[in-house]
């Protein structure tokens, strides 16, 4: 009888052992990151120049798991105010990196898509918080880091026609362009220089083998590729312009200047600028106030004149081409002082202007 309850013993203590041993197992050993997430820049500023180039690299350390296999990392992206509270990261842009991957690099383009779908305007800046996940059986994340990212205004892809001349040896490889900023309403500058005939045309490609426009007489454009040339009345800087709803087209030599309270000759006296054929643009040194404001026109009337859109952009306030924008402003200084002025229509997609302070 003494035998059979020593036995009975020794089993239950077997099993409480066997018991203790399968809950030891099952414990899951702790994992984490040995060290930050860093980015090497704590601030990057986006521009088209960019779009290619490398602009900011993240890099991590490891995370070791007990099992001996692949370890998947994904880059988490969020603004910061979604990265606190019981939500925190819920909203967060996801970035797969794949297996035993350690870094990721963005290029300038891939960066600012990224900033501006995540809430940061054009043209503004505004802080990215980034932190890695690591996961095999389940997931550690690293410390999160915070980079500044300034965007850039995205550019608009419009329509073009090319503009080959006797101004530049009628080659549409090489042709200023004409932009639709409006349906089928193209529009753009080019320098006409002296002593040439002022004859051009308007390619739909880079070649003569596609659709050519060219004189109809009575100021209309003929499809047809045997067809003259459209004639510019005068050489210089010629805004140039078709409209294919009607099927006419213009062309106006301008010269350019700033007028304004900001100007130094205010509401009354143009100030002139001056036309660089090297540079392609037009500049003028001058003082300026921040108290007034100014607008650029063409031929010191207000028949084609520039002021800045809500975000800024130079956009046309009269056009004959395209009409009153009355939604346009003026164009302030941030702080009085002599400034260089640029003005670029060289690219009807993008047309600009630069105030740098002396």
């Amino acid at each position: 009888m003494k035998k059979s309850i020593y036995l009975i013993i020794m089993l239950f203590a077997g099993l409480f052992q066997s018991c203790k041993k399968e809950k030891e197992l099952t414990v899951l050993k702790a994992i984490s990151f040995t060290s930050s997430l860093t980015a090497n820049k704590s601030a990057v500023v986006l521009s088209p120049a960019t779009d290619t180039s490398a602009v900011v690299t993240f890099s991590w350390p490891g995370v070791s798991f007990p099992i001996k296999a692949s370890v998947t990392y994904t880059l988490e992206v969020d603004v910061p105010a979604d990265t606190v509270g019981a939500a925190a990261w819920g909203n967060a842009t996801s970035v797969a990196i794949g297996n035993d991957v350690l870094s990721k690099s963005y290029k300038g383009k891939d960066l600012n898509d990224l900033a501006l779908s995540m809430g940061i305007g054009s043209g503004t800046s505004g802080n990215l918080v980034f932190r890695v996940k690591a996961y095999q059986d389940r997931a550690a994340y690293s410390k999160a880091v915070s980079v500044k990212v300034t965007t850039y205004l995205a550019q608009a892809v419009y329509p073009l026609l090319y503009i080959p001349g006797d101004y530049q040896g009628w080659s549409p490889a090489t042709a200023p362009t004409a932009a639709a900023l409006q349906s089928k309403i193209y529009e753009g500058y080019i320098y006409i220089p002296a002593g040439v005939t002022n004859y051009f045309k308007m390619t739909t490609a880079r070649d003569w083998n596609h659709i050519n426009y060219g004189d109809a007489g009575a100021g209309k454009i003929s499809v047809d590729g045997n067809a003259g040339g459209l004639l510019s009345p005068e050489a210089g800087y010629v805004q140039v312009s078709v409209n294919l709803n009607t099927n006419t087209w213009s062309a106006v030599k301008t010269t350019w200047s700033i007028l304004g309270d900001a100007s130094p000759g205010g509401w009354n006296t143009d100030t002139q600028l001056t036309y660089n054929p090297a540079t392609q643009v037009w500049t003028v040194t001058a003082d300026m106030l921040s108290t007034g404001s100014f607008k650029f026109r063409a031929n010191n009337a207000w028949n084609i004149d520039f002021g800045v859109d809500a975000n800024g952009k130079l956009t046309y306030a009269d056009s004959p081409v395209y009409g009153y924008n009355a939604a346009v402003n003026n164009i302030t200084v941030p702080s009085s002082g002599n400034y260089t002025i640029t003005l670029d229509l060289h690219d009807p997609s993008n047309y600009n202007y630069k105030l740098k302070k002396n």
